[in-house]
């Protein structure tokens, strides 16, 4: 089981979060999103238009599988991840703790049109341009992330070595749970 799982919106910093959470805990780390375009060798977008979104989350859920069994470290989920309720079990139950990096839709919006990766990388999932969708799909997800979460940060205005910071602060005092996640808020 990971020591820790990411989960969030496209633009939430999962993979930097990731990077430095592994230099922190001196542990691996793996991007889901890095992992699923090695194994097929396109991009997501490239193969979103070849196959289509169905056999690709159908990918993605095989993937998070085999990483939530055999990754140690720090896991940086796909954004879309927690839109099968599969997944969410699979990360309410191998991936704890997992924590939720989230942001307004505007300031997600405002990452991805500056990320130049954001057209060939990430595709818009409703057929339209992917910056249209952010605000309708952050206000969709929301409850899943939630529910998926063990905790939530705000990572809107903060420095990633901050984030990581907390985050790292906050498992030091973490407990496993049975219950459902809490997703309590990271100071």
């Amino acid at each position: 089981m990971p020591r820790i799982t990411l989960i969030g919106y496209r633009g939430s910093g999962k993979s930097t979060i990731a990077a430095g959470l592994s230099d922190r805990l001196g542990c691996s780390w793996q991007d889901a999103d890095d992992a699923l375009e090695a194994e097929t060798g396109t991009t997501i977008a490239e193969f979103i238009v070849a196959r289509g979104e169905p056999a690709f989350r159908d990918l993605e859920t095989v993937l998070l599988e085999r990483l939530l069994a055999t990754e140690r470290g720090v896991l940086a989920t796909g954004g879309g991840v927690v839109l099968r309720p599969h997944n969410r079990n699979l990360l309410r139950r191998d991936g704890q703790p997992v924590v939720w990096l989230a942001a307004p839709a505007d300031v997600l919006r405002a990452r991805l049109a500056a990320d130049p990766s954001t057209a060939a990388r990430r595709p818009a999932l409703a057929g339209g341009d992917v910056l249209d969708e952010v605000a309708a799909a952050v206000v969709a997800r929301e409850p899943l992330y939630r529910s998926a979460a063990d905790a939530v940060i705000d990572v809107s205005a903060t420095p990633p070595q901050v984030i990581v910071a907390r985050i790292a602060a906050w498992l030091q005092t973490w407990v496993p749970r049975d219950e459902a996640p809490s997703s309590e808020p990271i100071p």
